[in-house]
């Protein structure tokens, strides 16, 4: 696949290579800098792995001052920088160029500090999802946004997208989830933004930080929200004819002012995708599935799924199966959180990341796989419904340039349909390079030169995470 442009690497950078890694060398220690080509692939590329660029070397720091000192030589040496939480970024936010240095947080996975009278834990940006819930678990606490990659996906790298997950129909993404960060800026200065605290004073900058996507500096502490597990939580699987029909109820259950913990979208082919891997009883007489869960005492969880159920009817449900079990709810969220794994058991392809109002999904849904169709292609949806936040997954054979080719085209036409409709390029993933292209499909001149001016700010010669989010022709410096 070549329609996505990088950047033609600095030849002077390549000449200087030796040098350049003389000089960090002096940084860090032996093992944190690693040089060889064969050390070196696995970082040649993130989850968009379509694309792939052999990074000039890459640095694993174990402390904040570390990347202050690698981050402040490669600013004085005119070094592209790429920084890298788990390398799981779906939309190439993670994906180096030749002349760049990564740096990755993957050493920095301690948990520092947790806080259960403030309701808080200070942790390392290379800590994972799962492990702040895992550390907290037993005193009956979690952390809320639960990416589908969350055993693996690092807090960081959650960060720099704004990840969400699938509860984060209640809870919120990632920034509705942090109170501030330690951030690493080119020159190395270190800052404190927000910190233990419900409000900060000042600009939000902590909002600015957060889905910057690695431009503005690099995040090596977090302090985030820790919530108290609910009495109860019970997901329920509801069956509809068709995805129109499932996406009609979604609309139906938000516009009621429902909120569920959690409501999540598969169509026939997705079911059937997961549930050959994961045998989570989803029912195969359906076209759609909606996973809707509700959490509370069991009188709040009866009251809300009661309003739920009669909806569902009004659109046509045909199978309502509540979770009777743990075990049986453990499954139900094994399907689900396979649902990517599993498709790539079957075929190769293309996660798009796409919001738009839910009002719209019964349109969106059709359209959908109309374009797909078009394209002499097959799609398997799953997503998060309750939000909009859309996952279309684009069937296709990387082995074939033109069929690979047709999946690219066809995801950029959804991403436009979910601009047309009122919503936006991306839920959760981020802009990367895969939808960085498609930018002015969103905004206009003055938006991009606006929010180009403040990352210049930060980054006047765009050597953090450069080629990503804004398009190569036209970038501005401070």
């Amino acid at each position: 696949m070549s329609a996505i442009a990088f950047p033609t690497p600095d030849a002077g950078i390549l000449a200087r290579r030796d040098a350049i890694l003389a000089g960090l060398s002096l940084l860090v220690a032996p093992d944190a800098l690693i040089t060889s080509e064969d050390e070196r692939r696995p970082y040649e590329t993130d989850a968009l792995t379509a694309y792939r660029r052999m990074p000039l070397a890459v640095v694993l720091p174990s402390t904040t001052r570390e990347v202050a000192a690698v981050l402040r030589y490669c600013g004085e040496q005119g070094v592209p920088v790429v920084p890298r939480g788990a390398g799981t970024s779906l939309a190439g936010g993670a994906i180096p160029q030749e002349d760049a240095v990564v740096i990755g947080v993957s050493k920095m996975n301690r948990i520092l500090e947790i806080d259960y009278a403030n309701r808080v834990a200070r942790v390392q940006a290379g800590v994972t999802n799962l492990a702040v819930t895992g550390a907290v678990s037993d005193d009956g606490f979690f952390y809320a946004p639960d990416p589908s990659s969350q055993l693996a996906c690092s807090i960081g790298g959650n960060i720099g997208m704004n990840s969400g997950g699938a509860h984060c129909l209640k809870y919120g993404v990632t920034t509705n989830n942090v109170l501030g960060v330690t951030l690493v800026m080119l020159d190395g200065s270190i800052v404190e933004i927000g910190g233990g605290h419900l409000d900060a004073p000042g600009y939000d900058l902590l909002g600015l930080i957060v889905g910057s996507e690695g431009q503005l500096g690099i995040v090596t502490e977090a302090t985030v929200r820790i919530l108290r597990q609910a009495e109860g939580a019970r997901p329920v699987l509801f069956g509809f004819p068709t995805s129109v029909e499932a996406g009609a109820a979604v609309a139906a259950i938000i516009g009621a002012g429902i909120i569920p913990v959690a409501m999540e979208f598969m169509d026939k082919p997705a079911i059937e995708i997961c549930e050959a891997f994961a045998h989570a009883g989803y029912p195969m007489d359906c076209g759609a599935l909606l996973i809707i869960e509700v959490e509370g005492s069991e009188a709040e969880m009866d009251a809300q799924l009661a309003r739920i159920v009669s909806i569902a009817r009004e659109h046509g449900v045909g199978t309502v199966k509540e979770s009777k079990s743990a075990m049986e709810t453990a499954a139900i969220w094994k399907g689900r959180k396979s649902a990517f794994g599993a498709t790539g058991r079957i075929a190769d392809y293309i996660c798009m990341d796409g919001t738009i109002p839910t009002g719209q999904l019964p349109f969106v849904l059709e359209r959908m796989d109309e374009i797909v169709k078009g394209y002499g292609l097959r799609v398997a949806n799953v997503f998060h419904a309750g939000d909009g936040n859309l996952h279309p997954l684009i069937l296709y054979n990387c082995n074939d340039p033109v069929e690979a080719q047709k999946a690219e085209d066809a995801g950029n036409d959804i991403l436009k349909l979910c601009v047309e409709v009122g919503g936006c390029l991306t839920g959760e993933h981020g802009v990367g390079i895969e939808k960085r292209d498609l930018m002015t499909v969103q905004f206009n001149e003055a938006d991009l030169h606006q929010q180009m001016r403040v990352r210049a700010v930060f980054d006047p010669h765009w050597l953090m995470n450069p080629a990503k989010v804004f398009p190569l022709e036209g970038r501005i410096a401070a």
